[in-house]
């Protein structure tokens, strides 16, 4: 059956009640949530440069509507809104992670969503390669996160697999499901460790999710989780796979990622991906094994909204924000215009090439440096 001829009456269908392991151990498709930090960023809740998350206590209410904005469009799991906030990086990161936790349990309540503690690269890796200073960091989050009892944990944006590792390491000893995201490219972290090694290395740190986030393109994010996926074979190990990747067009860059783009981060809008775009990258996603996938910086709530229902079928529902969208744009046939009914359909839609309206403006551009780590 085709996504455009799905019965409406598959958006009754509830969540499952069961957590994460459970649903992935049982073939289930986990939608994620999408990118915080820069869509709070644009509606002036956040500084870009420090992008720390204090709005999560001083505008809970523009971080409660982004939450639910992704619930409604089919999200299985919140995210807490912790990225960067570490205690080398933020004196106040106690405090938001606290309140982060609070909004992010209240609207997953409100759909049967998990809750997901997040914990990202710290400053004074790179500064100190101090093992037992770095752990204690990781190790004064997570107690924070237990207090509040999140559902499972997140190692997410590392660029270095060594970090990543101690992170694991110490989020492991919480009992709970640890996922490990590293925001790499297909050449490795930044010491050109290769995808497939990292993967093997988080796994046995006591990872028991792996993948990619953040830093490149939907596509080149799905390679690089194949690649890991690989290294776990050859290894003969086992993991679920996890994506979460940018929401921009990055054909060009390196291993510094899209921090290394001359349009970072005020001018992306010229490569944002079209909903259409996202449903190709979920589909090829779900092809490649991977079952937990969604979204980081660039994601909005149309973007998650697309996997959900691209993979509609493979869940057996559709999100809720799904009632105010015709599917493959069915609901162009009520338009007044000919030529926009016309577009109705499918084959328009997953055919187009979209034009960016900026005659003088290059198709690529020329990053920054190579990415390549300074330590």
């Amino acid at each position: 059956m085709e996504p455009e001829d799905k019965p409406r009456s598959m958006h009754i269908r509830e969540r499952s009640n069961n957590g994460i392991l459970e649903r992935l151990d049982a073939g289930e498709v986990v939608v994620g949530d999408g990118g915080y930090v820069l869509q709070l960023e644009r509606r002036g809740y956040v500084k870009a440069g420090h992008w720390t998350p204090e709005a999560a206590v001083e505008h809970p209410e523009a971080v409660r509507q982004l939450h639910r904005e992704f619930l409604r469009a089919g999200a299985d799991v919140m995210q807490t809104f912790t990225f960067y906030c570490s205690e080398d990086k933020l004196e106040l990161s106690g405090n938001i992670n606290d309140a982060a936790c609070n909004l992010a349990r209240e609207v997953a309540d409100e759909g049967g969503a998990l809750v997901a503690g997040g914990v990202s690269q710290t400053p004074c890796y790179v500064q100190s390669h101090n093992e037992t200073e770095v752990k204690a960091i990781f190790k004064k989050q997570m107690d924070n996160f237990l207090k509040k009892d999140i559902d499972f944990l997140i190692v997410e944006y590392f660029e270095h697999v060594e970090e990543a590792v101690w992170a694991v390491e110490v989020l492991k000893t919480s009992g709970k499901t640890v996922a490990a995201t590293l925001c790499i490219a297909p050449q490795g972290d930044r010491h050109r460790v290769p995808p497939g090694e990292c993967a093997v290395r988080l796994v046995k740190a006591g990872a028991d999710i792996v993948g990619i986030n953040c830093h490149l393109d939907p596509m080149t994010c799905v390679r690089t989780v194949k690649l890991m996926k690989e290294g776990l074979e050859k290894a003969g190990l086992k993991a679920h796979l996890m994506i979460q990747p940018l929401g921009f067009h990055t054909p060009e860059c390196n291993l510094g990622g899209y921090v290394s783009l001359p349009e970072y981060p005020f001018a992306l809008e010229t490569r944002a991906m079209t909903r259409w775009d996202i449903h190709k990258y979920a589909r090829e996603a779900y092809n490649a094994g991977i079952r937990y996938i969604g979204g980081c910086c660039g994601f909005e709530p149309y973007h998650i909204r697309a996997i959900a229902e691209e993979l509609a079928t493979e869940r057996g529902f559709l999100p809720p924000a799904s009632e105010k969208h015709g599917l493959w744009g069915a609901a162009l046939e009520m338009h007044t215009k000919p030529w926009v009914r016309a577009r109705a359909h499918r084959e328009y839609w997953e055919n187009l090439l979209p034009a960016s309206g900026r005659p003088k403006c290059p198709s690529m551009a020329t990053p920054a440096n190579d990415g390549l780590t300074e330590k």
